[in-house]
């Protein structure tokens, strides 16, 4: 117990400096503060273990958290002296703009309907299975997906199937 209000004072002193340093390395104060949570939600596991100034594990775990998140993101950003030309509306291939009107749909579905249809269609996941993984019935994935597909049609009453 007495770990855990260590472990408690410690962050409400430091939290503060810590979100400060966190800034320094990523650049944005909600990415800073998201950081600092991830690190601290690490830490508090191995509190008891730590002995003497925790600031020193604290830091080191708030800069290896930070280069994890980068090198998960990297792939994602590439830098470029030029913005890309956009194409024009009618530039657009047929196969692309289907993408971008299926994207623009799925965006109007409940969050439940998006996460059945992702796992149902992308993911390739049986009912059961979905079922399980949204913490719901067979049924629910079944009626979710039916209300779904539905609403999509109605949406995209043109897009080709394939």
């Amino acid at each position: 117990m007495a770990e855990r209000e260590d472990f408690e004072e410690y962050v409400a002193a430091r939290y503060g400096a810590l979100v400060r340093s966190a800034y320094l390395l990523v650049g944005n104060r909600a990415d800073a503060e998201d950081l600092v949570q991830t690190a601290l939600s690490r830490l508090v596991t191995a509190w008891p273990r730590i002995s003497g100034d925790p600031e020193r594990n604290v830091r080191t775990v708030l800069v290896r958290e930070s280069v994890t998140r980068w090198r998960r993101r990297r792939w994602r950003e590439v830098s470029s002296e030029r913005l890309p030309e956009a194409a024009a509306p009618g530039q657009l291939d047929h196969a692309a703009a289907e993408r971008v009107a299926l994207h623009s749909a799925l965006g109007q579905l409940s969050p439940r309907q998006r996460a059945v249809v992702a796992l149902r269609f992308y993911e390739d996941l049986s009912v059961a299975e979905t079922a399980e993984l949204l913490r719901c019935s067979e049924g629910t994935v079944k009626s979710q997906t039916h209300d779904a597909l539905a609403r999509l049609r109605g949406l995209l009453p043109d897009l080709t199937p394939h």
